[in-house]
């Protein structure tokens, strides 16, 4: 099967790989598409963060599938379902980098595993592989996983209703923090970002956006919302953003740094803070908040193409196409066609 395997840092090759071995509570599929996780998948092939897996390595992290067959184990996994965040499975010489981005993949059934007391490694990890309902289109459903993610992490950091929320960075999690922001009631939801995503962050539900290029920034973002923003979340991870996000922070409000830019490279000076502040580091669980997000998305409150250009995904082949599209900022993430 194809698969897009970074070889050396900086250098993403699509090339034929063995197809991963079916195992007891495993169900095998075609996988049809994949996202693009700008953030971590940029790192991953520049190799500037730890946890990348050794290389040869498949990428990949926001795919969906659909099971063509299943283990001998497997009771909650049919065949024809759409399946989230698939991937392949180590192989020969390969290791994974999560391997989503490969024509096929294995989904683990979690829910007979845990009746059986199967609670080996990949076991966590396969919480996250969840049947979609039917008829949901697989494209747009590669977004289920980002909006998963980041919808843990702000509920989790405190966002409720009549609350404000300050967002950094323009990017894929960032407009996604400020659509969830706004699906949970915030009274006020703004965001600092590339002026090119601004219509990007109306349509995501931002009451309010600011070029962080222009001057006078930090005075227009005081004035937004009072006495400042409950919640500040840093979704680009870059040195300064943070210190920049406790000056708009009110008394006792909570700061969060999620993305990956500079990572492990970010400190905060606390006295920037106008006063007593918490720093979030609780972390996300993706699986916790999949059937939150699948309500929001029929109910329309969470639309993909304002992430992803529905139409014109980008072939396997391709990929490489695609992620220079994203890093000149052509698109905010890349769909990527995985199926032939």
């Amino acid at each position: 099967m194809k698969a897009a395997v970074i070889e050396a840092d900086n250098v993403l090759t699509v090339r034929q790989i063995p197809e991963p071995e079916v195992g007891d509570y495993d169900a095998l599929v075609d996988i049809l598409y994949g996202a693009t996780c700008t953030g971590t998948d940029l790192a991953l092939i520049a190799g500037k963060l730890p946890f990348r897996s050794p290389l040869p390595t498949v990428l990949g992290h926001e795919s969906v599938g659909r099971v063509v067959a299943t283990g001998p184990k497997v009771r909650y996994l049919q065949l024809g379902d759409l399946v989230t965040r698939v991937g392949t499975r180590p192989v020969g010489p390969y290791s994974i980098s999560w391997g989503g981005f490969a024509e096929v993949g294995l989904a683990k059934d979690y829910r007979a595993m845990e009746e059986d007391g199967v609670l080996t490694d990949p076991w966590p990890d396969a919480r996250r592989n969840r049947v979609l309902p039917k008829g949901m289109d697989p494209a747009g459903a590669t977004m289920i996983i980002t909006w998963r993610e980041t919808l843990s992490y702000l509920t989790r950091m405190g966002m409720a209703p009549g609350k404000s929320l300050l967002v950094s960075g323009s990017g894929g999690n960032g407009l996604s923090y400020v659509a969830h922001g706004a699906n949970l009631g915030g009274a006020c939801v703004a965001m600092i970002g590339a002026a090119s995503r601004e219509q990007h962050a109306r349509r995501a539900g931002a009451t309010h956006y600011y070029d962080y290029q222009a001057e006078g920034l930090k005075d227009a973002v005081s004035a937004a919302c009072g006495e400042g923003f409950d919640l500040v979340i840093d979704a680009v991870g870059k040195i300064g953003a943070a210190d920049l996000g406790l000056t708009f922070l009110k008394p006792g409000g909570i700061l969060g740094i999620y993305g990956l830019h500079d990572f492990g490279q970010c400190t905060i000076a606390p006295l920037r803070s106008q006063s007593t502040f918490t720093f979030y580091n609780g972390g996300y669980d993706e699986a916790e908040t999949h059937d939150q997000v699948i309500a929001m998305v029929q109910a329309g409150q969470l639309d993909a193409s304002i992430w992803l250009d529905l139409d014109n995904p980008y072939p396997l082949d391709q990929i490489n196409e695609a992620f220079e599209a994203v890093r000149e900022r052509q698109l905010v993430k890349a769909l990527i066609r995985i199926e032939g």
